[in-house]
């Protein structure tokens, strides 16, 4: 309730923010039926809801789908207030008015943890906090898809909007019957009454905006659908093919381009000779491209397939140079970090007690030094983009997580207002974070603006996509723990470093937000400050850094790292301790139900302690993310001198499920995900050289590589919080704890070695 009071009167104190952009009550974020356009045969009665001719829902979409089946989640609130089968809910992307704006993930973007220890200087912070978010929901609206936030945020505002338009289907079948609207009943997306009268919706939506019935929701008790593992509303399309990706966008007469940007990050074009490349068949330019949104320099070459401005592009002699600031390393880069330990206190996000009097007087004290590297997102869909630019219009058809940003920096680049650029939102190959950023929205319509109102998809290759990612941060953490004679801890503390991507990000979407707004970014030391275990004392500081080196979000963020660093020493405590590690942490737990019922779930369920198959070790690890909590419990072995893993059993406790089918998906892709990146994944920079660039040197986990994943729920009521990135950050900790148990070696840097 603290945070939360906190977060609703810094936003209330903006005045700004709530008038127009409805962060109270979800009723204000209903809009009108303006705001979602009535088409031809069919009837808008409110901001998200439209009714077909046919008595088909059309539900106007505001989220991205990427794989992680929200436009299924979102369709089912809608289909069960409205009685109706959930083939009958239709999605429409929606427009650009605010109401469709994201706020839990614009509160997520404040730069600071609203609960770190009172200062002087705290005024000023929530003042920058207001400030910001404020002027992104102004400019922007941030209707974003990111931080597990969509089922959340929609959770009070989507049953309402479908409760509100049953209510005016009620009422207008009452007025048409001369009946007590008290005696009407839906289902299966009609209207009844016990006499026999019986009219789908499509014949009642005409009148159904005039004095509705009173709006109620459904009692859980009477949920049909949510709860269900109903199937995907995209998977028929993806089956057969017929769903367009950003990669699969036709369109008449369109000409294709390569993009090639510098090599050298953050560098530039010295000279160039195109001469070779523009006289190849099928090419037709080439374009200069600078720094845009955050891209590195290049150029792009256009040609009439992407074969052929692929083959072009490669034939263009081109010099490089490095940037002002001298060559980046990220060798360099790390023992900078750990030099910056020794000598930076850092933002401290949490403290409780006295740790520094608890180390005082403890009988032993424990230090562990932790490093994950840079990596990149690798979607399977490589960063690509379409777009026209003719007669003072922009449109552009692009696979994005954020239409508001993607549709500004259009507008930007194109030298037009917002209002416009036209964009149309494309299914992803993945997006893991990546696509929230808008750098190549940005290329593509620069080389647009070259060709003359033609359409142009701009497509990066492999290469060029890996090696000019926004990687995840480089980070480095010292923790260091009291303990007493008996192996009881006493004291946690924990000092990390590394980069900031909050300011980095809004920097690049809103360029006025560069400069002195750098306020302390909780993303570096979520999973960190907020540890569940009952440590009587405690300290959590962080050293933000600015390497140069691009950095964005990454599925799970800053948990997907510290999880590792925290998971890990906890295990270290324990056997210092001499202490199973599943007993040391309910120990420490005592206070933190929630968390304790997860742990013990997963371990039921893996039949921790049992005996194993010889060579075989098992590990667990518990995390709470993005609202959910998830405890994994690995069972892996060595082969030919490897890690393989064989199972992982999953509990989590994400509020209400209101589809287990995709939650399940959701952990068996987060347990893939987080094992390519446990097993494989580093990104190395030399001279400021990515020196990984496709698959060969940057693997994916193969499908025999994937082991037998389990995912259990715990039953819960309350509302349902993310559950597409929590099951990445348990992964690698309970993976390092297992080849700990199994080897007696600790793992202390990612990827995992032998």
């Amino acid at each position: 309730m603290k945070r939360r009071a906190w977060i609703l009167g810094a936003l209330g104190a903006g005045g700004a923010l709530v008038v127009g952009w409805g962060i109270l009550p979800a009723r204000s974020r209903l809009g009108t039926p303006a705001t979602l356009l009535p088409t031809e045969g069919d009837v808008a009665l409110n901001g998200w809801i439209k009714i077909g001719s046919d008595g088909s829902v059309i539900l106007a979409m505001a989220r991205s789908e990427m794989g992680q089946g929200v436009h299924t989640g979102l369709a089912m609130l809608v289909a069960e207030e409205l009685d109706l089968p959930l083939s009958r809910v239709r999605l429409e992307q929606a427009g650009t008015d605010t109401i469709y704006g994201n706020v839990s993930m614009l509160l997520a973007s404040l730069p600071f943890h609203p609960l770190e220890s009172e200062g002087d200087d705290k005024p000023l912070k929530v003042r920058l906090g207001e400030w910001m978010v404020g002027k992104i929901a102004r400019e922007l609206g941030i209707n974003a898809t990111g931080g597990s936030s969509s089922l959340t945020d929609a959770w009070d505002t989507l049953p309402l909007a479908a409760a509100a338009a049953r209510a005016a289907l009620l009422g207008s079948a009452a007025r048409q019957w001369q009946l007590p609207v008290e005696e009407l009943t839906l289902q299966d997306g009609r209207v009844l009454h016990r006499s026999g009268k019986s009219a789908h919706f499509g014949e009642l939506a005409a009148t159904a905006t005039q004095s509705p019935a009173p709006v109620v929701l459904k009692d859980r008790k009477d949920w049909k659908l949510i709860g269900q593992s109903a199937p995907r509303l995209d998977l028929p399309t993806k089956v057969d093919g017929s769903a367009v990706f950003g990669i699969d966008v036709r369109l008449p007469g369109m000409l294709f381009a390569a993009v090639t940007l510098c090599p050298m990050l953050g560098g530039s074009v010295a000279s160039l000779d195109a001469s070779a490349a523009l006289a190849m068949p099928g090419v037709k330019k080439l374009v200069a491209l600078d720094a845009l949104a955050g891209a590195t320099a290049g150029f792009a070459i256009v040609a009439q397939t992407s074969w052929h401005a692929r083959r072009a592009a490669q034939a263009v002699r081109v010099q490089w140079l490095q940037r002002e600031e001298g060559a980046l390393d990220s060798a360099r880069i790390q023992q900078g970090l750990l030099e910056t330990l020794k000598t930076e206190p850092g933002h401290v996000f949490y403290a409780k007690g006295d740790a520094a009097a608890a180390e005082a007087s403890a009988a032993r004290i424990l230090e562990a030094t932790y490093s994950a590297p840079y990596l990149a997102h690798a979607t399977m869909e490589p960063m690509n983009c379409t777009a026209q630019v003719q007669g003072g219009r922009v449109e552009v058809w692009a696979p994005t997580q954020v239409p508001g940003f993607a549709r500004a920096v259009a507008a930007r680049v194109a030298g037009v207002d917002a209002d416009q650029v036209t964009l149309h939102v494309t299914y992803m190959g993945g997006g893991f974070g990546r696509r929230l950023e808008v750098d190549y929205v940005a290329l593509a319509v620069r080389v647009a603006m070259a060709c003359e109102g033609l359409a142009v998809q701009l497509l990066w290759s492999r290469e060029e996509d890996t090696t000019h990612d926004f990687y995840r941060p480089l980070q480095v953490a010292q923790l260091r723990a009291a303990m007493a004679t008996d192996g009881t801890p006493s004291s946690l503390r924990i000092h990390s470093a590394g980069d900031a991507i909050t300011p980095r990000w809004l920097a690049r979407g809103l360029p006025t937000l560069a400069g002195p707004f750098d306020t302390p970014d909780k993303t570096t030391a979520e999973g960190l400050f907020d540890l569940p275990y009952g440590f009587a004392h405690q300290q959590m500081a962080h050293v933000a850094t600015r390497s140069g080196v691009p950095v964005g979000f990454w599925r799970s963020v800053g948990h997907s790292h510290n999880a590792f660093f925290s998971e890990s020493f906890i295990d270290e405590l324990a056997h210092a301790a001499k202490q199973d590690p599943l007993a040391f942490r309910q120990a420490l737990l005592k206070d933190a139900p929630r968390y304790l019922a997860v742990l013990n779930l997963a371990a039921e369920k893996a039949a921790w302690g049992a005996p194993l198959p010889a060579g075989h070790a098992q590990g667990l690890a518990l995390h709470g993310s993005f609202g959910s909590i998830v405890a994994q419990v690995v069972e892996l072995s060595l082969e030919d001198g490897k890690p393989r893993l064989h199972r992982v059993v999953c509990a989590i406790d994400c509020g209400t499920a209101i589809n287990p089918g995709l939650i399940a998906q959701q952990m068996e892709s987060a347990v893939v995900f987080g094992l390519t990146a446990a097993l494989h994944s580093r990104i190395d920079i030399v001279e400021g050289v990515v020196q990984q660039g496709n698959f060969l040197n940057y693997p994916m986990v193969t499908l025999a590589q994937t082991p037998r994943v389990e995912t259990w729920i715990v039953a819960s009521t309350r509302p349902p919080a993310g559950v597409g990135e929590p099951g990445v950050p348990p992964l690698a900790p309970a993976m390092a704890n297992a080849m700990f148990a199994l080897t007696g070696k600790r793992q202390r840097a990612l990827p995992l070695q032998v």
